[in-house]
């Protein structure tokens, strides 16, 4: 199965038609029909990521048809992309590949934050504040913008994603360690660490993700496979490049799903 975006080729249209959406469901309801179910799933995974939401919808529904899951990253799969790879037995990555930090981004004022940031700013506040208590009159309007209620949203959105992405690694990825549960929690605990990433952007390779104890394949190790990966990703781009496409999902069945955007390019 493949799930592509044109978020690369397209940063300019809306972001519900690149990202990881709640209707992506649909396509992948549309296209797994008629898949054997019995030999497991490749999953060619290209996206930016998402809502955290949509990525435990589509991994939930994928895990109640297969038993095995294996995710490649021709390229990207950041953020939610990202958790959805640390759902599957096993990710295959090149040398080119990355996946990135899965730290909740939160919606702002039309601005995204991490929420990671959110927390560090309260507890700065805090600090500073005991040390200096002249310094409440500094933070006082900046506390006051935000309140006390997005501090806990803050929190609970870093303790949900990383709760979850390691009940997924303990579950399959982490299956057979001797802790399973303790490496699921230490590997997604990696991930969500914004403090250590700095960026979402950031780039998490082979090298840095294989280090973090996630099961990762080199797609060099197979030639045949990695012809066969950057084939098909080389062709999505160029369909990309020459439609109105902006996400593709489609099976080995023949079925596709496609969203399409045709507004203003400017």
């Amino acid at each position: 199965m493949l799930y592509a975006s044109a978020f690369l080729q397209k940063p300019q249209v809306p972001g519900e038609m690149i990202m990881i959406t709640a209707e992506d469901l649909n396509g992948l309801m549309a296209t797994i029909k008629g898949m054997d179910w019995a030999n497991g799933l490749t999953l060619l995974l290209h996206t930016p990521g998402g809502v955290t939401m949509a990525a435990q919808t589509m991994v939930e529904y994928l895990r109640s048809k297969f038993d095995d899951i294996e995710v490649i990253v021709p390229t990207f799969a950041m953020s939610a992309g990202t958790m959805i790879s640390l759902a599957a037995d096993r990710i295959v990555m090149g040398n080119h590949s990355q996946l990135g930090p899965i730290d909740p981004q939160l919606a702002i004022n039309g601005r995204q934050f991490s929420a990671k940031s959110i927390v560090d700013q309260f507890k700065k506040a805090h600090d500073e504040i005991l040390a200096n208590p002249v310094a409440a009159h500094v933070w006082a309007p900046i506390l006051a913008s935000q309140g006390p209620s997005l501090l806990q949203y803050a929190e609970d959105q870093l303790a949900f994603s990383e709760q979850m992405v390691s009940e997924w690694l303990a579950k399959y990825m982490m299956a057979r360690a001797v802790d399973p549960a303790a490496e699921g929690k230490r590997i997604a605990a990696f991930f969500n660490d914004a403090s250590n990433h700095k960026s979402h952007d950031k780039r998490i390779g082979i090298e840095e993700a294989t280090a973090s104890g996630v099961v990762v394949e080199k797609l060099e190790d197979d030639q045949a496979l990695q012809e066969a990966v950057l084939t098909l990703y080389h062709v999505v781009t160029i369909l990309i490049e020459q439609s109105a496409i902006t996400k593709v999902i489609s099976s080995t069945t023949g079925q596709s799903w496609l969203k399409s955007w045709t507004g203003s390019q400017t």
